[in-house]
């Protein structure tokens, strides 16, 4: 996803208030080649991509952020909220430098739900993890983890050592960790 970034430079409440008032959000991007840059971003363009994108895969989203000049591939490593009206109301970007290893959190994502014989027989599905972090380069980032329940009975489950991890990509998880379980009602 492309976002239109501008650099700010002004340090002031009132500056950040103002840029809010515009409609756009203020930000950083922090490198490990240098020292931490303050942006805006347009606020507009990046509501229209949250209401695109997919629930849950907003941590492994690689953002191309482009000022006019250059352009750089970073994630969202936090985000902050209006209390009252849910708007955002600043962002913390990583820049994603090639040779540099990045943690992030993926989704994990279940199927196979309505072949499954544990739900079938009257349980139900309990999604332990719903994110996994992992390490690994800015290229192998992973959108999500795929779990197939179809096979689980009833107190059953799947364990993150279960999940084929792609190469790549280190988890920082306890492979002993339950990611899902089919409970009894």
């Amino acid at each position: 996803m492309k976002l239109a970034v501008k650099s700010r430079v002004s340090e002031k409440k009132k500056d950040v208030k103002e840029i809010r008032r515009a409609g756009h959000i203020p930000a950083i991007i922090y490198s490990s080649l240098g020292t931490p840059e303050k942006l805006i971003v347009d606020g507009t363009e990046f509501r229209t991509v949250l209401r695109e994108m997919i629930p849950g895969r907003l941590p492994t989203m690689v953002f191309t952020l482009s000022d006019g000049k250059k352009e750089r591939k970073a994630i969202i490593k936090d985000i902050q909220y209006q209390v009252t009206t849910y708007n955002v109301s600043h962002i913390d970007f990583e820049e994603l430098v090639d040779q540099v290893p990045v943690r992030v959190k993926v989704p994990v994502s279940c199927i196979g739900l309505m072949e499954c014989l544990g739900i079938k027989l009257g349980g139900f599905l309990r999604q332990v993890l719903r994110h996994v972090k992992v390490e690994c380069l800015p290229k192998h980032i992973p959108t999500e983890f795929i779990v197939d329940v179809k096979d689980l009975g009833i107190r059953q489950s799947k364990r993150l050592k279960d999940i084929v991890m792609p190469a790549g990509v280190r988890p920082l998880t306890a492979p002993e960790d339950v990611v899902v379980i089919i409970a009894k009602k």
